[in-house]
């Protein structure tokens, strides 16, 4: 389809419309907001439809590529935002934005930008409920790891359950169980993907423009972590898969899981926190990491050929 070999246009428009939108009419970000949790539910469905359950334990016993999908998510991430989290701003509510949104592997347009570029992307789609989970477990641990005992004044445990049940279990569920009646339907509703991801970057960006009134200098100081991040990242990643002995598309795959971030589930538990800063700090990395997928489509296949 024309919509999926111009994907990267298709989302830079709904993030510039809704960057106009939150400028010029900031009185319906709060609508909006209301609007991000059934948008993001309707795209995480569409994309887990694209997990064939019955492929699931087969592809666990792809234990290189997941092992090496592990390792930089898991294990290389966490030791590269450490290096970064000295020199992060002061302000408590800014680091927590970063952490949240760094520290978690991205299950969505992942697969996609990684195809375009000549990864392996039904090795990611199967790895991806793995990664749900294991992101889903190791989070608040690497939370309470880098902010201390100060975390448990700042977050509670609720917006992560619900977040994880309603925008995670319920979603793979569904999918799992269209795919059990209908693998047609599942083919179908898979080619919304693209527009839905389109919806969602529009919803996510219209409705918290507004809330950088005040805080624009704070949000602004974060993009270069984000940019360093993703020239880091392709290095990291490539070394990685180098150490398992990958071959050329699944090696291409291990860079993309580790570059992209899950900013767009994390967004929900940003947005449960009092500090309004790091909701915009989380969709900052958003619009930093679209922008970086462009030259990663292109450059990774010249980094690993």
């Amino acid at each position: 389809m024309a919509v999926e070999r111009h994907q990267i246009a298709v989302y830079l428009g709904p993030i510039a419309a809704g960057v106009l939108v939150g400028w010029a009419a900031p009185g319906a970000g709060p609508g909006l907001e209301h609007v991000i949790n059934p948008v993001l539910g309707a795209l995480l469905y569409v994309t887990f439809l694209q997990v064939p359950a019955r492929d699931l334990l087969r592809s666990l016993r792809d234990g290189r590529f997941l092992a090496a999908a592990l390792t930089v998510n898991f294990v290389v991430v966490p030791l590269v935002v450490a290096a970064m989290f000295l020199f992060l701003p002061a302000d408590q509510a800014v680091r927590l934005g970063v952490l949240l949104v760094l520290l978690t592997p991205c299950v969505d347009y992942v697969i996609v930008f990684s195809g375009l570029a000549g990864g392996s992307s039904r090795r990611l789609l199967a790895a991806t409920p793995l990664l749900l989970l294991v992101q889903m477990a190791l989070l608040p641990l690497f939370l309470l790891l880098f902010l201390g005992n100060g975390l448990v004044d700042t977050v509670e445990a609720g917006p992560f359950l619900r977040a994880f049940l309603f925008l995670i279990v319920i979603p793979l569920g569904l999918a799992w169980l269209t795919q059990a009646r209908t693998a047609r339907a599942a083919g179908t509703l898979g080619t919304a993907m693209v527009p839905l991801m389109a919806a969602t970057l529009f919803v996510v960006v219209a409705s918290q423009v507004p809330k950088l009134t005040g805080d624009v200098t704070k949000v602004l100081g974060v993009v270069p972590f984000y940019v360093v991040f993703l020239v880091v990242m392709a290095f990291v990643g490539r070394a990685v898969a180098r150490s398992f002995r990958l071959d050329t598309a699944a090696s291409r795959a291990v860079v993309f899981t580790g570059a992209t971030r899950n900013s767009l589930v994390v967004l929900p538990l940003a947005l449960a926190l009092p500090q309004q800063v790091t909701a915009a700090v989380v969709v900052t990395q958003t619009l930093v990491e679209v922008l970086g997928m462009v030259a990663y489509v292109r450059l990774v296949p010249r980094l690993i050929r």
